[in-house]
């Protein structure tokens, strides 16, 4: 095995639950913004709402420097993630 290989090999599942964690927050957090916009508090939610797209444009480029499996491996923990969030909110429908 390379270095190369053996890099990936502990990144890879860090990644992915990194990109679990995240992703749980990130589509979590859309409530908080909808219910901002929603209620008249434009600033606000714009503000959390540049901020969830600022941090996760930041974690995918430094992930996209590392390399394109570590990457992959990112999206499929936020994929994850939104389907997790989306259960629990048609869950929460009467």
């Amino acid at each position: 095995m390379s270095a190369e290989t053996v890099e990936y090999l502990w990144q890879l599942p860090l990644s992915l639950a990194g990109g679990l964690l995240i992703g749980l927050a990130f589509f979590a957090s859309l409530r908080r913004v909808t219910a901002d916009y929603l209620g008249g508090n434009v600033v606000r939610g714009a503000a959390l709402q540049l901020l969830r797209l600022g941090l996760l444009i930041g974690v995918l480029f430094v992930l996209m420097r590392i390399g394109i499996p570590v990457l992959l491996a990112f999206v499929a923990g936020l994929v994850i993630a939104r389907q997790i969030i989306l259960r629990r909110e048609r869950a929460r429908q009467p």
